[in-house]
């Protein structure tokens, strides 16, 4: 399945800032800081990981829906959505 760059576009940003994320979480934890704190990044990286993977999927859904085959990727979309739960 291929998207269209107005559905990847946002995702990979998403993902950029959700990476930027993490290294900050790295980096909390070598510094040794609060717990409660790394653990509200965390949150925000999962958050934001979940996120991106809804977005593929509902932009895979919109793609499937008005492709030539809905039938046959539709399994694999549900199987993947079922990943992300």
């Amino acid at each position: 399945m291929d998207l269209p760059l107005e559905t990847t576009q946002p995702v990979i940003n998403r993902l950029r800032r959700a990476h930027g994320q993490l290294a900050g979480v790295i980096r909390m934890l070598e510094e040794g800081r609060d717990c409660e704190d790394v653990v509200t990044q965390l949150a925000a990286v999962s958050k934001a990981l979940d996120r991106a993977g809804f977005a593929v999927i509902a932009g895979g859904l919109r793609e499937c829906l008005t492709g030539d085959g809905p039938d046959a990727d539709a399994a694999k979309l549900e199987k993947l959505f079922l990943a992300l739960a």
